[in-house]
């Protein structure tokens, strides 16, 4: 059987399937970020958390960059019975469920930086298997919908992730499992054929930059990544050192619940309407204006019914961004041979911003006015990003 660049065929069950796998490789991602790292750092030094998280994330993201585009590329060239994207899945699923293991009780910052960095592989090589997904096996008039449900799942991640950790009482070993769990029905409930000629692996290629199009929505999606990556980072000491609430915790999952709710409002009608339409930048530029407003509003009132306020509004604005975003860049890659390699490219945007978000966050928080100017500078950085979308001549 052969895969054809944009294959007639609509979303069914196996959407569902796509979606829990990403289900999972989301919590895999979010709740150590967000819960279990943040607290684990601050149990090791206290007095210097926030150095240390931002290189201990730093240097998973850094991990990502060069895992991302090797495992897409791996995959484009995959001749496996098992299927060129199944057997990257499973692989990705099993090594990043070792990694999240292997952190479990560490208590020094070297050893949480190479488990982190460990898993972050595997996280890396499902998310290239699952991403190529979306345009092997759907039109190009139906990927705003599928995107939407997908990137639902990531909004959706974050609050499962973080509730499995605060609410539950869940740590790595329980992320590790639901990594794997979530990712074995899209394998063995879905087909993955093999194009009639597979794409040739090379390692010196892999990194190969694309300009036009490509390099435009890349900057999107990079600045865009950036500010998310500068914003929430310190979430979780924003709430205890600065809005002061009771239960940091418990406050951070509060936030995450609202601002999930405000995200499905929006993220799956986004991807419908730029389907029917056919237009998607309007609402990237958009959804990027409506992001910015949040940041602004954490800026200049830092307390809970702010925060509150800003985590409907940014769910709003991150919801259409999520629907539409990956539907632009199914429809700027360049061949359909080499997909997996290009969305690896494609997801150094969403990686290498983990490595500059910190080195930027922590001198604004630290040392140029705290968590106002952080917060500003994060929303000056969402609407350049936006801007930039304009740039794209291919996609409407």
């Amino acid at each position: 059987m052969t895969i054809v660049a944009d294959p007639p065929r609509a979303p069914g069950r196996w959407i569902g399937l796509l979606s829990l796998a990403n289900l999972g490789l989301w919590m895999g991602y979010f709740g150590p970020l967000q819960v279990l790292l943040p607290n684990q750092i601050e149990d090791i030094t206290p007095d210097s958390k926030t150095t240390a998280l931002g290189i201990v994330t730093g240097l998973g993201a850094l991990v990502a960059v060069i895992v991302g585009p090797v495992a897409g590329a791996l995959s484009d060239a995959t001749t496996a019975r098992t299927g060129r994207r199944h057997t990257w899945i499973v692989a990705g699923a099993l090594i990043g469920a070792a990694g999240l293991v292997a952190l479990d009780g560490v208590h020094s910052v070297a050893g949480v930086a190479i488990g982190w960095c460990f898993a972050q592989v595997g996280l890396n090589v499902l998310q290239a298997g699952l991403t190529a997904v979306v345009p092997d096996q759907t039109p190009v008039d139906q990927r705003g919908v599928v995107s939407g449900w997908v990137g639902l799942t990531q909004s959706v991640g974050v609050v499962a992730g973080v509730l499995l950790v605060t609410m539950v009482g869940g740590g790595y070993w329980a992320i590790a499992v639901v990594v794997v769990v979530l990712a074995v029905p899209f394998v063995l409930g879905t087909r993955d054929p093999l194009p009639a000629v597979p794409a040739r692996f090379d390692l010196r290629g892999t990194f190969r930059w694309h300009g036009g199009d490509f390099a435009w929505a890349f900057g999107t999606r990079f600045l865009v990544q950036l500010g998310n990556a500068m914003a929430t980072l310190y979430l979780l000491y924003f709430l205890r050192d600065k809005v002061h609430y009771s239960n940091a915790d418990d406050g951070l999952a509060i936030l995450i619940i609202v601002y999930t709710i405000a995200t499905v409002m929006t993220v799956v009608i986004g991807g419908v309407i730029s389907d029917r339409t056919g237009k998607r930048k309007p609402s990237v530029i958009a959804s990027g204006l409506v992001m910015a407003v949040s940041m602004v509003l954490l800026a200049v009132w830092p307390t809970w019914p702010g925060a509150l306020t800003a985590a409907v509004i940014l769910g709003l604005g991150f919801g259409v961004y999520l629907s539409v975003d990956q539907a632009l860049i199914t429809q700027v890659l360049p061949s359909a041979e080499d997909r997996g390699r290009d969305l690896g490219v494609i997801n150094i945007a969403n990686s290498a911003p983990q490595v500059l978000g910190p080195a930027l966050a922590f001198p604004l928080v630290t040392y140029l006015g705290g968590y106002p100017v952080l917060f500003l500078t994060v929303a000056v950085i969402t609407v350049l990003g936006s801007v930039l979308v304009t740039r794209i001549r291919s996609v409407a």
